[in-house]
């Protein structure tokens, strides 16, 4: 899979959990544009960094050998970024 479309699928599942799961959909709802406000996907780019990051801290030892970069995570997490 693409950067770029790990990065969206992560972001728009964490979305997904954050308006659907842990607020009340009225309090983050627009009713002037009909979508969710910004907070939301601003939390879910949060949430989605912290998780490439714990993947890229894991990823820095791998059997005893250490790993400089990991490219794709790291592409991962600037389009993350980017969003």
């Amino acid at each position: 899979m693409k950067p770029e479309t790990k990065a969206k699928e992560l972001v728009d599942r964490f979305i997904n959990l954050i308006q659907y799961d842990f607020i009340s959909d009225l309090h983050w709802y627009d009713t002037r544009n009909n979508k969710y406000n910004d907070y939301v996907k601003k939390d879910a780019k949060k949430c989605a960094l912290i998780i490439v990051d714990e993947i890229l801290k894991d990823r820095e030892i791998i059997d005893g050998m250490r790993v400089i970069n990991d490219p794709y995570w790291l592409k991962v997490k600037q389009e993350i970024e980017k969003l």
